[in-house]
């Protein structure tokens, strides 16, 4: 027979079990924004009132500056064929752009695209984001690596952990406020990441997202891409070969 103590103290631990799980974030669309339903995004930012997009797939890979009313393309680089573009982000007036497995990024500058540099890294290109000083790249492991933009040199790893379990598949990145927000891979969530632990501070849930957005069949055309407007406080996402682009508003679930 369980005794009134051993009682007492399951219920301690449950309590702290519950106290101790990341919180989840519903969501409530906003507004609603027409997108290029062939673009396999792979990056996202907002700066100075216009979208900036990457795409992948070899052949159809590209940089784009993109009307966020109309979604039209404003402007557009491709890039060589045998790359397969991935994650973009600003750092001052340049754009640092991320290939798969061709361990090359490429620099342009912000307002022509023209290429300006180019570098090398190990491994995958994923994601990247960056925070006004450094740049956060992941590259599909549970692992972000964090760069100086003036080498693009590893300054430290951060090893991304949700109640203590590594969380792999880490996609595009937005970095807001204080934390980085990664789409996971093949999967309908955001986590909200302290740059500094890695612990996953929340999880925003988009599940039917897609299905608002209209987007086909393929199985990869998935939640990627998430863009914040800081001046006005709006957060957008979209999906690879989403007819739409939306602004939402998270709600912390109970």
């Amino acid at each position: 027979m369980l005794t009134r103590t051993f009682l007492a103290a399951l219920a301690l631990a449950c309590s702290a079990i519950v106290q101790a799980a990341v919180p989840v974030y519903g969501y409530i669309v906003r507004n609603t924004y027409p997108h290029d339903p062939a673009a396999f995004i792979q990056g996202l930012f907002y700066r100075d009132d216009v979208l900036y997009e990457s795409t992948g797939q070899y052949g159809a890979s590209s940089i784009r500056k993109v009307e966020l009313e109309t979604g039209e393309v404003l402007l557009k680089r491709d890039l060589p064929a045998n790359y397969f573009g991935e994650g973009i982000a600003p750092v001052g007036e340049r754009i640092f752009s991320l290939t798969w497995t061709n361990e090359r990024g490429f620099i342009f500058d912000i307002d022509t695209f023209e290429q300006v540099g180019s570098f090398g890294y190990q491994g995958q290109g994923w994601g990247l984001t960056g925070d006004g000083k450094v740049l956060y790249m992941s590259d599909g492991t549970a692992f972000i690596r964090v760069l100086d933009p003036a080498t693009m040199g590893v300054l430290r790893r951060i090893r991304v952990t949700a109640d203590g379990i590594p969380v792999a598949q880490i996609n595009e990145l937005e970095w807001v406020g204080t934390e980085i927000l990664a789409n996971i891979w093949q999967s309908d969530r955001i986590a909200r990441i302290d740059p500094v632990t890695g612990q996953v501070r929340g999880w925003i849930d988009l599940t039917g997202l897609d299905e608002l957005a209209g987007a086909g069949s393929d199985a990869d055309n998935v939640l990627n891409g998430i863009a914040w407007d800081d001046k006005n406080r709006r957060l957008f996402v979209t999906g690879k070969r989403w007819p739409k682009l939306f602004e939402i508003r998270l709600v912390k679930r109970p």
